[in-house]
């Protein structure tokens, strides 16, 4: 799933002290329409999937700005564990 991004890159706000290249990579994921995955049990949060980040932002509805408020490493073990395992 992508998060829908209007003809225009969305204002992005760090709330935290994240460093330049993952804002800017964020920017550029945004930017590009990358895959993202909605929180299920919060409306308007999002989880974008970078190269080797992920990060958490919210999504005002209006789609003028965008609020970075995590970064984590991806684990790519993990993830070909998740994907070869059915769920039980």
């Amino acid at each position: 799933m992508t998060m829908p991004i209007t003809k225009q890159a969305p204002l992005l706000e760090d709330l935290r002290n994240h460093s330049q290249e993952q804002v800017a990579e964020l920017r550029q994921l945004l930017t590009i329409g990358a895959p993202s995955r909605p929180d299920p049990r919060r409306p308007g949060f999002y989880e974008v999937e970078g190269c080797s980040h992920t990060y958490y932002v919210f999504k005002y509805p209006s789609g003028v700005k965008v609020l970075l408020l995590a970064v984590w490493e991806r684990d790519p073990i993990a993830e070909m564990v998740a994907c070869s395992c059915p769920a039980a």
